[in-house]
Protein backbone atom coordinates (compact mmCIF):
# COMPACT_ATOMS: atom_id res chain seq x y z
CA UNK A 1 0.00 0.00 0.00
CA UNK A 2 1.15 3.45 -0.99
CA UNK A 3 -1.41 5.48 -0.90
CA UNK A 4 -3.41 7.62 2.43
CA UNK A 5 -6.31 4.94 2.91
CA UNK A 6 -7.83 3.26 5.78
CA UNK A 7 -5.89 1.06 7.21
CA UNK A 8 -2.58 2.23 6.71
CA UNK A 9 0.28 3.15 9.26
CA UNK A 10 0.70 6.97 9.48
CA UNK A 11 2.45 10.22 11.15
CA UNK A 12 -0.38 12.81 11.33
CA UNK A 13 1.54 16.22 11.72
CA UNK A 14 -0.73 18.98 13.44
CA UNK A 15 -0.72 22.46 14.13
CA UNK A 16 -2.05 24.62 17.58
CA UNK A 17 -0.89 23.13 19.24
CA UNK A 18 1.94 21.22 17.44
CA UNK A 19 2.34 17.84 17.79
CA UNK A 20 2.84 14.55 15.68
CA UNK A 21 1.01 11.31 15.78
CA UNK A 22 1.17 7.54 14.77
CA UNK A 23 -0.95 5.24 14.53
CA UNK A 24 -3.45 2.90 12.01
CA UNK A 25 -5.28 5.70 10.04
CA UNK A 26 -9.77 4.66 10.79
CA UNK A 27 -10.58 7.48 9.02
CA UNK A 28 -10.34 10.61 6.55
CA UNK A 29 -12.38 12.83 5.24
CA UNK A 30 -13.18 16.55 5.21
CA UNK A 31 -13.98 16.66 8.62
CA UNK A 32 -10.72 14.99 9.74
CA UNK A 33 -8.41 12.24 11.08
CA UNK A 34 -9.56 9.48 13.13
CA UNK A 35 -6.08 7.81 13.74
CA UNK A 36 -5.59 4.62 16.85
CA UNK A 37 -2.24 5.29 17.76
CA UNK A 38 0.00 7.52 20.45
CA UNK A 39 1.90 10.80 20.38
CA UNK A 40 5.07 10.15 18.05
CA UNK A 41 7.36 10.76 21.16
CA UNK A 42 6.04 7.75 22.74
CA UNK A 43 6.51 5.05 20.01
CA UNK A 44 10.04 3.98 20.75
CA UNK A 45 8.49 3.47 24.04
CA UNK A 46 5.94 1.59 23.48
CA UNK A 47 8.00 -0.61 20.96
CA UNK A 48 10.29 -1.19 23.56
CA UNK A 49 7.42 -2.44 25.70
CA UNK A 50 6.06 -4.83 23.53
CA UNK A 51 8.83 -6.31 22.60
CA UNK A 52 9.72 -6.96 26.33
CA UNK A 53 6.57 -8.26 26.99
CA UNK A 54 6.20 -5.92 29.86
CA UNK A 55 3.50 -4.43 31.72
CA UNK A 56 0.86 -2.33 30.11
CA UNK A 57 1.93 1.24 30.92
CA UNK A 58 1.87 2.64 27.38
CA UNK A 59 -1.31 1.94 25.18
CA UNK A 60 -2.42 3.34 22.13
CA UNK A 61 -5.64 5.51 21.94
CA UNK A 62 -7.95 6.89 19.61
CA UNK A 63 -7.52 10.39 18.67
CA UNK A 64 -9.40 12.46 15.92
CA UNK A 65 -8.06 15.52 14.60
CA UNK A 66 -10.35 18.29 13.19
CA UNK A 67 -9.03 18.65 9.52
CA UNK A 68 -8.18 22.43 10.71
CA UNK A 69 -5.27 21.45 12.64
CA UNK A 70 -3.96 18.77 10.25
CA UNK A 71 -0.46 20.22 8.30
CA UNK A 72 0.68 16.43 6.51
CA UNK A 73 0.32 13.16 6.70
CA UNK A 74 2.69 10.78 5.84
CA UNK A 75 3.02 6.90 5.14
CA UNK A 76 5.00 5.24 8.02
CA UNK A 77 7.76 4.44 5.83
CA UNK A 78 11.61 3.41 5.63
CA UNK A 79 14.31 6.17 4.95
CA UNK A 80 17.13 4.75 4.05
CA UNK A 81 18.27 2.02 5.90
CA UNK A 82 15.49 3.23 8.34
CA UNK A 83 12.95 1.01 9.27
CA UNK A 84 9.90 2.29 9.29
CA UNK A 85 7.93 1.83 12.97
CA UNK A 86 5.49 -0.85 11.54
CA UNK A 87 8.37 -2.96 10.44
CA UNK A 88 10.23 -2.70 13.36
CA UNK A 89 7.07 -3.86 15.25
CA UNK A 90 6.88 -6.63 12.95
CA UNK A 91 10.53 -7.40 13.35
CA UNK A 92 10.16 -7.53 17.41
CA UNK A 93 6.86 -9.27 17.61
CA UNK A 94 6.29 -11.44 14.53
CA UNK A 95 2.76 -9.52 14.51
CA UNK A 96 1.22 -6.81 11.88
CA UNK A 97 0.82 -3.87 13.97
CA UNK A 98 -2.40 -3.14 12.31
CA UNK A 99 -3.60 -6.07 13.41
CA UNK A 100 -2.95 -4.98 16.65
CA UNK A 101 -4.20 -1.59 16.21
CA UNK A 102 -7.34 -2.79 14.81
CA UNK A 103 -7.53 -5.09 17.20
CA UNK A 104 -7.54 -3.22 20.20
CA UNK A 105 -10.42 -1.07 18.57
CA UNK A 106 -12.51 -3.57 18.37
CA UNK A 107 -15.16 -3.74 21.61
CA UNK A 108 -16.88 -7.37 22.64
CA UNK A 109 -18.47 -9.56 20.75
CA UNK A 110 -21.98 -8.52 20.32
CA UNK A 111 -23.98 -12.02 20.68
Amino acid sequence: MSELDVGNVVIVHCRDPKEKLWGLLQRLDGVGVALRGLDLGAVEDWLRQEAAGREQLLTPSTFFIPMHRVQRIDLDEPVGPVPAFAERYRDASGVDVREVLGRMTRGPASS
